[in-house]
């Protein structure tokens, strides 16, 4: 008996998804830029959920999905939202100190920690592919921080600790998706980074209040991440990983443009030359697992 066929895919669509997420992430990384001196990264945060909460609530209300947040998974919700809150913050702090492009460069390795722990903590297999993509990932950040010939500033730590954190969110995430909504898990997000943000600010008993110019880029950073996460979940959707995926490293181009007009900062050899090799080893795994899957169904 054969296997269902696959949904038709629609590159097209999915490549104008891809699109709208490197514009979301480029936007989210030079407001975060011109926040960096005027709200801490813990103040950005509370202001990003505050303004993300409603968004949630608003239309998770217009579309009738509000029924569907539970409470029934509160840990894995409440442990995922701890490292996002920590990645996130992390992120926004290296987008302030660093050059944009290493941010970017050190972030590609997200998808090789995925690897690494869906083997530790969801029994996925560890193929010798893999290995050797996380090997070659593993080099690629060497060429990004130059260690020994290059200080490694804590920015650079900051953007590697961040790509850390944001595995394993995405384990958690995996894992809340089985039986959670996208509503349930946006409201948690919201919510209980809210009150992590405002627990951080308020320990000393005062948070700033951004100046009148500043409120448009915070409302960059809260709209761009929910779009860029929109956008890039509606591409996959659309037609495969494999096929996709590579669009996403047109970032540190755009990112790497964005910063040498915007600010002067120079597009160094190492970080493009670093930032490929961590991609190539994230597309020969993405390549290797859709070619795998689609033996299995055959």
């Amino acid at each position: 008996m054969s296997a269902p066929a696959a949904p038709p895919s629609n590159v097209p669509l999915a490549a104008l998804w891809m699109t709208g997420a490197v514009v979301a992430f480029s936007s989210m990384a030079i407001a975060g830029r011109e926040l960096s001196t005027e709200l801490s990264t813990f103040e950005l945060m509370t202001y990003r959920s505050a303004i993300g909460m409603v968004l949630v609530l608003v239309i998770g209300a217009a579309a009738g999905t509000l029924s569907q947040i539970r409470m029934n998974r509160m840990r894995d919700h409440t442990l995922r939202n701890v490292f996002h809150f920590t990645g996130q913050n992390l992120w926004f702090w290296a987008v302030g100190v660093i050059p944009l492009s290493q941010v970017f460069a050190l972030e590609f390795t997200s998808p090789l920690w995925v690897m690494v722990l869906a083997a530790v903590f969801l029994g996925e297999r560890l193929t010798w592919v893999k290995g050797l993509a996380g090997l070659a990932g593993f080099i690629g950040v060497l060429i990004v921080v130059q260690p020994g010939t290059a200080p490694l500033s804590g920015g650079m730590v900051a953007a590697a600790s961040a790509a850390l954190a944001f595995a394993i969110t995405a384990i958690f995430t995996k894992r809340l998706t089985r039986d959670q909504s996208i509503t349930c898990i946006l409201f948690w997000l919201t919510a209980i980074q809210l009150a992590l943000g405002l627990a951080f600010c308020l320990y000393d008993g005062a948070m700033a209040w951004p100046a009148l110019s500043a409120w448009s880029w915070v409302v960059v950073v809260a709209v761009s991440g929910l779009v860029a996460h929109f956008s890039l979940t509606s591409a996959i959707a659309l037609a495969p990983a494999s096929v996709v995926m590579p669009i996403d490293f047109i970032r540190l181009p755009v990112i790497g443009g964005l910063a040498f007009v915007l600010y002067g900062e120079p597009l160094e050899w190492t970080v493009v030359l670093g930032a490929a090799l961590i991609f190539g080893a994230n597309y020969v795994n993405i390549l290797t697992e859709h070619r795998r899957s689609r033996a299995i169904i055959r």
